[in-house]
């Protein structure tokens, strides 16, 4: 039997994607670009295939609003290789950090293993419920290292440094959310599995000047960014469908308004649910004010009715709402308003949780 009831994915990811790339993806499963192969078969040298792989490249370039003087590579191994692929390049002597939560604290200890890190601020101490916003950067170091977003604390920045160094930033979980200058970047990463497309591939935006800072140590090939950008993201078998599915969620996301359209999906998104938890007395927010996500909204309940937890939980997965658990590490609850979530399903865990009030 089958079950038609709208489910609503609030998932931290492998996230919800554009129905526009899924039904686009489901055609190259039977026929891709007319070879009579699926994408799943047919070669990555093939003409056809290097077009999608030039097409997504385009398409990252012209959304983020980045020139040729920036190189844009899909690699694997997912943002935490890039942890530590990016000091193995990078990381002469110094680099600093601002440690915001789990996989920037993760980012810091690989960094470790190849030089020296200032972290220069950290929100550790606080169970990172807030984004330090003052500090001091190291003119001296190698590279600031920040990370934009954080999924499993629902934190956020709003903006982001200038420096005189190179700025790197983890951005896996708000890229293609929002409007921001990519050009004060030298180097931003990110898992797709967010907002991007689905988990396999991870992009890796290089400013080209970069290559002549990396570092003089033995790097092993497949670890060099400017090989695979060299190779256009061939230097090995690349991940085919993952890449696929990618392009054709950047294509939705540039159908509807790019940056600025995402950033006005989103914030209505996020409004909705931060102004019902705001409002209601059963439920609080536990990122500051000043540092919550419009990607990860976390909660819990007040202390006196954490007793409505099972009957919250009850009430969702009956409402078709799915992947609302906060993450193992601090429980509570955590809905993931990526791109392509629709406010409908916001709307659907508001009425929910409306239900605590009357």
């Amino acid at each position: 039997m089958s079950n038609n009831k709208k489910i609503h994915n609030f998932s931290a990811g492998p996230s919800i994607l554009s129905e526009y790339a899924v039904e686009k993806s489901i055609e190259d499963l039977k026929n891709f670009a007319g070879t009579g192969l699926n994408i799943l078969e047919i070669s990555h040298r093939s003409k056809q295939f290097e077009a999608v792989m030039d097409d997504a490249a385009r398409l990252v370039k012209e959304i983020l609003g980045i020139g040729d003087d920036y190189d844009v590579i899909f690699l694997q191994g997912g943002a935490s290789t890039q942890f530590f692929q990016v000091p193995m390049n990078f990381l002469k002597n110094k680099a600093v950090y601002t440690n915001t939560g789990v996989w920037a604290s993760k980012a810091i200890q690989e960094a470790k293993a190849y030089g020296d890190v200032i972290v220069a601020a950290s929100s550790k101490d606080s169970n990172f419920n807030f984004v330090p916003s003052e500090f001091e950067i190291d003119s001296s170091a190698d590279y600031f290292h920040c990370t934009s977003n954080n999924t499993i604390y629902g934190t956020q920045m709003s903006d982001f440094p200038k420096c005189d160094i190179p700025l790197f930033c983890d951005m896996s979980s708000d890229i293609f959310s929002r409007k921001f200058d990519a050009n004060q970047f030298d180097l931003i990463y990110a898992g797709a599995q967010k907002n991007m497309g689905p988990a396999g591939v991870t992009l890796v935006v290089v400013k080209k000047s970069l290559y002549n800072k990396t570092a003089e140590r033995h790097i092993p090939t497949m670890l060099q960014y400017k090989v695979h950008a060299e190779n256009g993201s061939m230097y090995n078998t690349p991940p085919v469908f993952s890449i696929l599915v990618s392009k054709y969620n950047l294509e939705w996301v540039k159908m509807n308004g790019g940056l600025e359209g995402m950033e006005a999906r989103n914030n209505a998104k996020a409004e909705l649910l931060y102004s019902t938890i705001d409002s209601s007395p059963y439920f609080k927010g536990t990122a500051e004010l000043n540092s919550r996500s419009k990607m990860n909204v976390c909660f819990v309940f007040t202390d006196e009715h954490k007793n409505l937890e099972e009957k919250f939980e009850t009430a969702c997965k009956e409402a078709g709402i799915s992947g609302i658990k906060g993450h193992r590490s601090v429980g509570g609850y955590r809905a993931s308003l990526y791109n392509a979530l629709p406010i409908e399903s916001v709307e659907a865990l508001v009425n929910v949780m409306n239900n605590f009030n009357n």
